[in-house]
């Protein structure tokens, strides 16, 4: 299994709008590409003094083929999207893990 993770640092003022968004029309329509098997979306519990709430959005793919076809037709379009309705409201990094 791959798991692409974005850990995004969301502004505190827009962060409950933000995580609500998030459930309500990013995830359903990454899970629309039917490449994703499942998702995850957890709140950083050691939180450092940064200004922000730090979240976890986790995407669950079979295989590396399933990611890659993810990133190259579906990502940038998701990402936008967010850039779009949060504009500077949160800073993100991309990790890719695979099960051992």
């Amino acid at each position: 299994m791959i798991l692409y993770n974005t850990t995004y640092s969301v502004a505190e003022e827009v962060a409950e709008d933000w995580l609500r968004w998030m459930k309500r029309f990013f995830l359903p329509a990454a899970m629309a590409t039917e490449l994703p098997t499942g998702y995850r979306t957890l709140r950083l519990l050691t939180e450092l003094d940064n200004g922000g709430v730090t979240f976890s959005i986790q995407l669950d793919f079979n295989t590396r083929t399933d990611y890659e076809a993810y990133l190259e037709s579906h990502a940038d379009t998701l990402r936008q999207r967010i850039k779009h309705r949060f504009g500077n409201q949160f800073i993100s990094f991309d990790t890719l893990l695979e099960e051992a």
